[in-house]
């Protein structure tokens, strides 16, 4: 099997079809998964504005719709960085077979419990609702086991131009940091009401929750949901997992001929640095800033005095970076 990394060229229905020919070619099940969320997104669109089920204080549809726009996203950003990977057949197409399984079970079993009129995440009410939760979380640590390998491969693995190299690996580390507050959620964080609940010896229903500080299900940002009474690490996890899109992306802009002209590759390699630096830095204040239990519109003193001393570090690094004298070098494997 060659695994040339696939062309982002989507001009054409034609194009389309043939990328997804190739990713089908490429593995079965991961391709699979990101035809499915693709599928089962307009679906999910039309169920929120014809069903107006209410789950957790918002509409129980919500849920399921995010997971099959992330569940594609990441699907099709994995599997291209799968593409990347020389030499380790075996490995690739198991990790990728873990990922796609994974995204499938999680989207298959949050949509599921919707149609059942009752919560996913955090759901142990009865032993089935409890036996569903434990799966999901079974098979999102096989993601993120998935992630942890790709990142080493790739770690260790030189690639022909050094931008794109550390822009890849930059977006692998973010993610697996953008996966950590999804464990906090149910390792480290109980809501109000299940702390009451234990206290008073009464079945605990809910283990784990996204608010810090109150109870989920309360007044939150519009469709993404989060709290704007309280701290919510879904703040921090969104921003963190999409660190695997940002910084490849921004990698394949400096490595477009208006970047290459302006800067050499030790500048360009710089420039990813910095960003991968700081937007690990932003998923890190993000989590943070949620364990302390203040909205994200809503920072303290602390919050803002962080987020400024890390906005005037990037500003200093990118001003030494942009106005350094440099020259054009030819780029090295990295």
């Amino acid at each position: 099997m060659t695994t040339q990394p696939m062309s982002s060229h989507l001009a054409t229905p034609g194009a389309v079809r043939t990328l997804l020919q190739r990713a089908w070619r490429f593995n079965h099940p991961l391709a699979l998964a990101v035809i499915f969320h693709l599928a089962l997104t307009p679906l999910l669109l039309i169920a929120m504005f014809v069903d107006p089920r209410v789950i957790g204080g918002v509409n129980g549809w919500i849920k399921p719709l995010k997971f099959a726009l992330s569940g594609a996203i990441y699907g099709a950003t994995f599997l291209w960085l799968l593409t990347f990977v020389r030499g380790r057949t075996r490995l690739v197409q198991t990790i990728a077979t873990i990922t796609g399984v994974a995204l499938l079970i999680e989207t298959v079993l949050i949509t599921m419990q919707v149609l059942r009129h009752t919560a996913s995440h955090f759901n142990v009410a009865t032993p089935f609702d409890g036996a569903v939760f434990s799966i999901m979380g079974i098979f999102i640590m096989a993601l993120a086991v998935a992630n942890f390998v790709l990142a080493v491969v790739l770690g260790f693995q030189r690639l022909p131009d050094p931008v794109v190299a550390w822009g890849v690996r930059w977006g692998l580390i973010i993610s697996l940091a953008g996966m950590a507050p999804g464990v906090l959620m149910t390792t480290a964080n109980l809501p109000p009401s299940t702390l009451a609940a234990v206290q008073m010896g009464q079945p605990v229903t809910i283990a784990g929750a996204h608010s810090v500080g109150v109870d989920d299900g309360g007044p939150g940002l519009p469709f993404l949901g989060w709290s704007t009474t309280g701290g919510d690490l879904r703040v921090g996890h969104f921003v963190g997992l999409h660190g695997l899109q940002a910084l490849p992306f921004l990698a394949f802009l400096l490595t477009r001929a208006w970047a290459t002209r302006r800067f050499s590759t030790p500048r360009r390699v710089a420039l990813i640095w910095t960003a991968g630096a700081g937007y690990f830095a932003l998923t890190v204040l993000l989590t943070w800033q949620a364990l302390r239990a203040q909205p994200l519109l809503a920072p303290d003193r602390v919050t803002l005095l962080a987020a400024t001393l890390l906005a005037a570090a990037l500003a200093g690094a990118l001003l030494v970076i942009i106005a350094a004298p440099g020259r054009r070098t030819t780029p090295q494997p990295a």
